[in-house]
C-alpha cells in the first residue's frame, strides 16, 4: 500500500501487527530521451509493486540525490552527500519513532550510493532497527537478465525505458544502440566536458526493446525486491503504540 493512500490512523493499525517500510530514493538528473525524475519514479513503482501483496506501505520517493556531474544538463537536481545523509537520517529517525523497525531503502541511482553507510550507523544509534539496501536496477537477477539482452546497456538506455512511466509521449527515440562509453575517461570530466562527451546523456546500448523483454525485465525486478522486503530479517515483535 501507498502511504499517499493512507490516512494516520490506518498506519497506526498496521503497526500494531507489522513494522516494515519501504522508503524508495531516486535522483532528478539528465535520462537522455527519457523523463529527468526517472530515477524517483522506478524507485517508487518497482516498490510498490513489490510491497502490495504483502501489504507493507511504500513511502513516497525522497526524490532528489547526489549527482552533480549532470549539471550541465538543464534540469538535473543535486544535493551533496552531506545533505543526503542529513534527510535520510530525519526519514529514517521519523520512521522509527512512529514505531517502524524494519525498512528497505529502494534506491534507484547508484550516485546515492555514498550514503548507503549511513544504514550501520543508525542500525548503532536506534534501538531495534533493522535496515536494507536494495539497488533495484543493479540487483543480481534483474543485471543478468539485462546483461542477456544487451551488453552494453547503461545508464539513460532501454533498461529504464517504461511507457507510461518514463517514457516521454511524443519523444522519438533512436534506433541504432550506442556504443558504450569510456567509463574511465568520462570519470576524469568536469560537468560540462562531460555533456560534451555524452552528447545525449545515455552511456550505451539499445534505447528500447519490445514489451515482452521490458515485461520480462519488471517481472524480476520486482520479484526480486520482493524477495528483499519478505525477508530475512531478524524476528521482530510488532511496534508497541501509546
Amino acid at each position: 500500500m501507498r502511504i499517499k493512500d493512507c490516512n494516520w490512523s490506518m498506519v497506526e493499525r498496521y503497526l500494531r501487527q507489522d513494522d516494515r517500510a519501504v522508503l524508495p530514493l531516486g535522483s532528478v538528473e539528465q535520462h537522455a530521451f527519457l523523463s529527468l525524475a526517472v530515477d524517483a519514479i522506478l524507485a517508487e513503482e518497482v516498490a510498490a509493486a513489490a510491497a502490495e501483496p504483502l501489504g507493507v506501505p511504500v513511502f513516497p520517493a525522497q526524490a532528489y540525490g547526489v549527482t552533480p556531474t549532470y549539471m550541465a544538463y538543464p534540469g538535473t537536481m543535486s544535493l551533496r552527500l552531506e545533505t543526503l545523509l542529513q534527510v535520510l537520517r530525519d526519514l529514517i529517525g521519523s520512521l522509527h519513532q512512529h514505531g517502524f523497525r524494519r525498512i528497505v531503502i529502494v534506491n534507484g541511482h547508484g550516485g546515492n550510493n555514498g550514503a548507503s553507510a549511513l544504514l550501520q550507523a543508525l542500525g548503532a544509534e536506534l534501538p531495534g532497527i533493522q535496515l536494507k539496501w536494495h539497488n533495484w536496477w543493479a540487483a543480481p537477477r534483474t543485471m543478468a537478465f539485462v546483461r542477456e539482452q544487451d551488453p552494453q546497456a547503461s545508464h539513460a538506455s532501454w533498461t529504464e525505458n517504461f511507457e507510461g512511466l518514463t517514457r516521454l509521449p511524443g519523444v522519438a527515440l533512436p534506433d541504432a544502440p550506442k556504443p558504450l562509453v569510456d567509463y574511465a575517461r568520462m570519470a576524469l570530466m568536469d560537468p560540462v566536458a562531460k555533456r560534451a562527451y555524452l552528447g545525449d546523456g545515455c552511456y550505451g546500448g539499445h534505447y528500447q526493446q519490445p514489451p515482452e523483454v521490458m515485461e520480462r525485465l519488471w517481472t524480476i525486478a520486482v520479484q526480486e525486491t520482493r524477495d528483499i522486503l519478505d525477508g530475512p530479517w531478524l524476528s521482530a515483535e510488532p511496534a508497541r503504540l501509546p
